[in-house]
């Protein structure tokens, strides 16, 4: 019975982890590629008939046809997120012996999207990976129907075979949760643009962890993730001693903090403030920045994986779990709101 199941759900990372390698040599082996240590394609056949691994025909009709170039569709924009996930899974295609084609689409809206995919398939890429930072845009990409796998960096409230996350929901809710337990309250948020997919999650995070525990919130603002807008906002909000600000990313709460510092306004003695993403100048503000950190290292990871075994394995049905966050306590938010602050209003 245990032999049966393996046989109808192994996949080539199966077979990875049982011979102790990696896809890409279970991939050359099983396409009588050279520059396999005779040990090593041993030990990777021995893999393959302990789990009765047999990749699909599919797959083995697109390997004469492979190009070993991936399709990247990245927004027009040099925002942190997009472009470290960007830069990460260039990294991982290139471990992985594959060429990127990067497309930017600088309008960022379906119809561009539409046709920088178009683009790419002139080119004849093996797969397509888009970082979708518009809610049309993903409501879009989920409705395609292409003759090669197409795999998304985008968070959206429903997992999705083809889309990989990070938690943005649960980010929200750690920072916030944080906030208030330090002792700051009312905790408003200053949000990402309203049709960005991180945005709409840590919202919906932000709401969720504050009626959770019936705490008071403020009326949201979106911002467009820039210091600047960051600033602005903080500069004409009506921000009382004793409040939380929770920032949907790090370069707004920069902004933040300097609007804070302009209007006499103490961190974190009268506000706390946290953002998300964990840049690398957080650790260096002053005060130094509390901010939610994102893995997207392993993001770009994954991203890789999945477009893998939609090349290898496309039958397997695989739905990622959203990858988790971490907190880092700084000076910004401490775990404790310092005492001898002012008196709320």
């Amino acid at each position: 019975m245990a032999d049966d199941k393996a046989a109808r759900t192994a996949n080539i990372f199966d077979v990875a982890r049982l011979a102790g390698v990696s896809h890409q040599t279970v991939s050359r082996v099983l396409n009588n590629m050279p520059n396999v240590r005779p040990a090593t394609r041993a030990r990777v056949e021995q893999a393959i008939a302990q789990l009765r691994y047999s990749p699909s025909p599919a797959a083995r009709a697109l390997v004469t046809r492979r190009t070993r170039t991936i399709g990247l569709v990245t927004p027009g924009s040099v925002d942190y997120g997009p472009s470290s996930i960007a830069m990460n899974f260039n990294f991982a295609a290139r471990a992985a012996r594959y060429n990127v084609d990067a497309i930017s689409s600088p309008q960022g809206d379906a119809v561009a999207v539409r046709a920088a995919i178009d683009g790419l398939l002139k080119q004849r890429v093996d797969a397509i990976v888009l970082i979708v930072v518009d809610t049309e845009v993903l409501a879009s990409v989920q409705a395609l129907d292409l003759d090669i796998p197409i795999v998304a960096s985008a968070t959206t409230s429903r997992p999705h075979p083809r889309l990989v996350a990070i938690d943005q929901y649960r980010a929200a809710r750690s920072a916030v949760r944080h906030l208030r337990e330090a002792g700051y309250g009312p905790i408003r948020h200053i949000a990402g643009p309203a049709r960005n997919p991180d945005a709409v999650e840590r919202i919906r995070g932000w709401r969720e962890e504050l009626a959770s525990s019936r705490s008071e919130s403020t009326a949201l603002v979106h911002g467009d993730w820039s210091a600047e807008s960051g600033y602005r906002i903080a500069s004409e909000a009506d921000i009382a001693p004793g409040e939380g600000i929770f920032v949907a990313n790090d370069h707004m709460a920069i902004g933040v903090l300097s609007a804070l510092r302009e209007r006499g306004l103490r961190v974190p003695e009268d506000v706390g403030v946290v953002g998300i993403d964990d840049v690398p100048e957080a650790a260096f503000l002053y005060p130094s920045l509390t901010t939610v950190r994102q893995d997207f290292a392993a993001l770009g990871e994954i991203l890789m994986q999945k477009v893998l075994l939609a090349v290898e394995e496309p039958d397997t049905v695989s739905e990622s779990t959203p990858l988790p966050t971490r907190l880092v306590v700084r000076d910004s938010a401490p775990a404790e709101r310092p005492t001898g602050s002012r008196r709320s209003r």
